[in-house]
């Protein structure tokens, strides 16, 4: 699977909220920094995502490569969150990934948007 077909199939499994195939794309000692969630190994941060949302959707706008050695690729998209509560969220995303030597699966996910707008409401699905 190339780097543009792997980040595709992330978002596809991001859209499904299925947790197999989100695993599949990544290596097992995998981990995201998250500004909701914080620092986790990959498979305890996405059953906490998918367990606090009833439907999300992605828009993609852009896929970056990095410009050494292809170890980096970023993911540009409008992402719409359904939360638990039914709060709904839109915002602007990038995840920045970084990956195994072979590049065909992500090692490290650092999520970048703007929790300000929906910190509170996300708060309370979490008590």
């Amino acid at each position: 699977m190339n780097i543009n077909d792997l980040c595709i199939s992330y978002l596809n499994a991001l859209n499904e909220g299925n947790l197999d195939n989100v695993l599949k794309l990544f290596t097992e000692d995998a981990f995201v920094v998250s500004p909701l969630y914080g620092k986790m190994p990959v498979a305890i941060f996405y059953k906490e995502l998918f367990s606090d949302t009833n439907n999300s959707s992605t828009e993609l706008l852009n896929i970056f490569l990095s410009t050494s050695e292809n170890k980096t690729v970023a993911l540009h998209f409008n992402y719409q969150w359904k939360m638990k509560n039914d709060f709904v969220e839109s915002f602007e995303c990038v995840d920045v990934f970084n990956l195994n030597d072979t590049q065909d699966k992500f090692n490290k996910l650092t999520i970048i948007y703007d929790t300000h707008k929906f910190r509170d409401n996300f708060n309370q699905i979490r008590e």
